[in-house]
């Protein structure tokens, strides 16, 4: 870990009631989010936890810290987390759960005041990180945008305006858009 990082992990530490992340170097507050923003990322994330097995994954609501290079962790609205992950992380107040490994399915959530931010500093992290699964749920237009890591090591990007939506990383988790977004 780099000082720089020690820094940051000291100064999330000292202030649990902010969500900091780290962009470049840089530490950067979490802005305040809207109704729509939480309201979806939330009930995504309860339906995602009904249908997946508790004793692999857990699923982190703007809690788990990604980290792809230093200077750069990012909190992303929603990560589904295999729970071997943890292992050495639990028990210790004094650490930040900041994962390195790809995850299964890592979410954000379009709102005004995160929304350029997320597609032109976040996403591109996330598929350099290897994440298999990345998703960008939009409520506005009722979207969902699905970046898919393909065995050649790209990602196939489809837009979603309905209809049911299974993550490939996550066999027999099926998610109905049409009910999240009602």
């Amino acid at each position: 870990m780099s000082i720089v990082e020690q820094t940051y992990e000291s100064l999330a530490l000292a202030n649990p009631g902010v969500k900091w992340e780290l962009h470049d170097g840089q530490p950067r507050k979490k802005p305040a989010l809207t109704w729509d923003h939480t309201d979806r990322m939330s009930e995504l994330g309860f339906l995602l936890r009904q249908q997946l097995d508790g004793t692999r994954f857990r699923v982190h609501i703007a809690g788990a810290r990604l980290r792809r290079a230093t200077g750069t962790v990012y909190i992303p609205d929603v990560a589904v987390v295999p729970i071997e992950l943890g292992r050495t992380l639990r028990g210790r107040s004094d650490k930040l759960e900041i994962l390195d490994a790809p995850l299964p399915l890592v979410v954000e959530v379009w709102s005004p005041s995160t929304g350029g931010y997320d597609v032109d500093a976040k996403l591109p992290e996330y598929i350099a990180r290897g994440d298999l699964e990345i998703w960008r749920l939009h409520p506005y237009e009722r979207t969902l945008t699905t970046w898919v890591l393909q065995p050649d090591g790209g990602y196939l990007e489809t837009v979603h305006r309905g209809g049911t939506v299974e993550p490939a990383a996550l066999p027999g988790v099926r998610i109905d858009l049409d009910a999240l977004f009602a």
